[in-house]
């Protein structure tokens, strides 16, 4: 069995699945998809969390709260949001894997480094092994693949991150990892009646712009 785990280093919540990502079992292969939200948003015609002020601090108190129930060590990054196309990059060019992810994520939302910033994106680079970062990251493939990974995760109906993939079914939200893992437990529980009622639940009434 495989998962894909499908993230935005822009996301703290990705950091929290993250973390969660432990609680898979191990004889289930993880298989990181790093994407650009801001591509999932703009396809699906969302805002994004920090688009709206109150929704923005909300955001963030939540993020700090949810880390410390679970018991996760957290700092924000000095600003929020930040560009995160050369941070997705380097995981990219780093191999994708669990070591390049955490190395990026841990730096950005345990350290609250500004990953964005490319003295830092340098650092990182030669910490994952690579001579030379600022070639890496401008590999034309590097940057293809994370183009391939958005449309892959829009094509799936992924629309927010961080999002589990197994099969044909999207998990959004790190709050939504115990659903998934329940799937990966018994997957039967999904197709009950009550479950699949919900594939053809009318729509009641549609908002309109026009509406007050």
């Amino acid at each position: 069995m495989k998962i894909f785990w499908v993230f935005d280093v822009v996301s703290p919540f990705s950091y929290l699945g993250m973390k969660q990502l432990s609680e898979v079992p191990p004889a289930v292969k993880v298989q990181y998809v790093p994407v650009l939200f801001a591509g999932l948003l703009e396809h699906f015609g969302q805002l994004g969390p920090a688009e709206m002020a109150s929704k923005r601090r909300f955001t963030y108190r939540f993020v700090l709260w949810r880390a410390r129930r679970m018991g996760v060590a957290m700092r924000m990054p000095p600003a929020h949001p930040f560009n995160p196309l050369a941070a997705l990059r380097l995981i990219i060019a780093a191999g994708c894997d669990g070591r390049a992810v955490t190395t990026v994520m841990d730096a950005a939302y345990l350290h609250g480094r500004d990953i964005a910033d490319p003295r830092i994106i340098e650092e990182l680079g030669r910490e994952l092994d690579i001579d030379d970062p600022h070639a890496a990251l401008s590999d034309p493939a590097v940057k293809q693949r994370l183009r391939a990974n958005t449309q892959w995760a829009i094509d799936r109906g992924v629309f927010g991150v961080p999002t589990i993939v197994i099969e044909n079914e999207i998990f959004w939200g790190h709050d939504a990892s115990d659903m998934a893992l329940d799937y990966l437990l018994d997957g039967e529980q999904f197709k009950t009646p009550d479950m699949q009622a919900v594939e053809t639940l009318p729509i009641g009434v549609a908002r309109s712009k026009s509406q007050v």
